[in-house]
């Protein structure tokens, strides 16, 4: 079965499937960030239940010509010791994480999530400067957010060189605001059905930021699988290269 997806004893990420990335979570139990809707510990993850599939690690062999996605589940600042660890073991992986500490001291590149949970249309990290190591900012987005948080925090870090990540929220249980629910529609994503945020605006909140090179979508043409979008491949190596990891 690679779908939900179990091959053998191996269960797969269903978005990174044919991605050139394969997933671990090192960490056992739910994320002590406990962000709202978050996929993870919501009881909608492709690996419930979690006190049966946590830890989540590939071995060696199927991390081959693969780069590994440290903490598509929890976070790689939490039990961070733990963390680095298992991923000394891969020859290519990276690192998520929402919480800004001592970036610059992962063993390899890192991704930041600027405006988690309650951050989410409020505020967002700002790095007093780069580290080398950063592959890109994430910045979580919904069609409210954009003047308060993703704007400013656009050209924050585009001032900076940091590549931008826009991640389009699907919400599950964190009600719309009724002058937004025209922007919305009940779909299935990968493995569910959430609040999603209708293509049309993506488009035209996509471009804002036309002129930014530095600013990409998560996902593609109207995909939401990794395999047809790119980013973290092309980051990953990009910093690699920047960096000399």
């Amino acid at each position: 079965m690679l779908n939900g997806i179990k091959n053998k004893d191996w269960i797969w990420n269903p978005k990174t499937v044919g991605s050139g990335m394969i997933t671990c979570i090192p960490q056992k139990g739910e994320c002590p960030n406990k962000c709202e809707d978050c996929f993870f510990q919501s009881g909608r993850s492709y690996l419930e239940p979690l006190d049966k599939n946590l830890p989540h690690i590939p071995p060696k062999k199927l991390t081959k010509n693969r780069i590994v996605r440290m903490n598509d589940g929890n976070d790689s600042n939490v039990e961070r010791e733990l963390v680095e660890q298992v991923a000394s073991k891969y020859d290519n992986y990276f690192f998520n994480t929402s919480i800004p500490i001592d970036l610059a001291t992962f063993s390899g590149p890192v991704v930041l999530t600027i405006n988690p949970g309650k951050m989410t249309d409020d505020c967002f990290h700002k790095l007093p400067n780069r580290p080398l190591n950063l592959m890109f900012v994430r910045i979580r987005v919904n069609t409210w957010n954009i003047e308060r948080v993703v704007k400013p925090a656009v050209e924050y870090y585009v001032s900076m060189g940091v590549c931008v990540v826009l991640t389009f929220m699907a919400y599950y249980t964190t009600k719309i605001p009724d002058d937004h629910k025209k922007y919305y529609k009940w779909e299935k994503r990968t493995l569910n059905s959430y609040w999603v945020i209708k293509q049309n605006k993506i488009n035209q909140i996509m471009r804002l930021f036309k002129e930014h090179a530095l600013v990409h979508s998560c996902g593609y043409k109207h995909t939401h699988a990794c395999k047809f979008c790119g980013n973290c491949i092309r980051e990953y190596y990009d910093t690699k290269e920047r960096s000399k990891f």
